[in-house]
């Protein structure tokens, strides 16, 4: 069996659909922190897990950190975000 190969939107597509990235409290395990993408309409387009997320950036500075993880993310949405 393989994995099926995730496609991402363009940068200009997902800047174009994404309207907030929101930090939240993952529902099932309070210690948790996620990050929610939403689109124009407020709807959720995906979400991303906030330590795998700090991991796969990688060492940044402090002051570096939102704009790094906000440009990561936008460079991480799936194609199919284009559908909601």
């Amino acid at each position: 069996m393989t994995e099926e190969q995730i496609k991402f939107l363009s940068l200009q597509d997902a800047m174009r659909i994404v309207a907030a990235i929101q930090e939240e409290e993952d529902i099932q395990n309070p210690d948790k922190r996620i990050l929610t993408v939403y689109n124009h309409d407020d709807r959720e387009l995906c979400w991303f897990d906030y330590d795998e997320l700090v991991e796969a950036v990688g060492p940044v500075g402090k002051g570096e950190l939102k704009s790094v993880v906000e440009d990561y993310i936008l460079h991480h949405i799936p194609d199919w975000a284009m559908d909601i």
